[in-house]
């Protein structure tokens, strides 16, 4: 059921926004895992760290091994749509 719900997530980019409904099965529900294993604490980091990292992401200039993975999931976020995550892991 997890991966049919990741494929259903990374198919439709209208599922994406500003909602943190997608994040939470690799990051926690307050941001408080490692992704995968693999990623930094979200929690952790700034909101400028968090918004310079998932343009980052979008623009293809940041990411290590699970770039792809997130490359997919902030690709049609606007920089507003990015300001809103970062204000809302912030305010959790």
């Amino acid at each position: 059921m997890k991966k049919l719900s990741l494929i259903i997530f990374f198919l439709n980019p209208l599922l994406w926004g500003a909602n943190l409904n997608s994040c939470v099965g690799c990051h926690g529900v307050n941001f408080q895992k490692k992704a995968l294993g693999n990623s930094k604490v979200v929690k952790n980091m700034s909101r400028e760290e968090i918004i310079s990292t998932m343009k980052g992401y979008r623009d293809g200039t940041y990411g290590g091994a699970m770039k792809s993975v997130m490359v997919r999931a902030v690709k049609y976020l606007s920089d507003r749509d990015i300001e809103e995550i970062a204000d809302k892991i912030k305010n959790l």
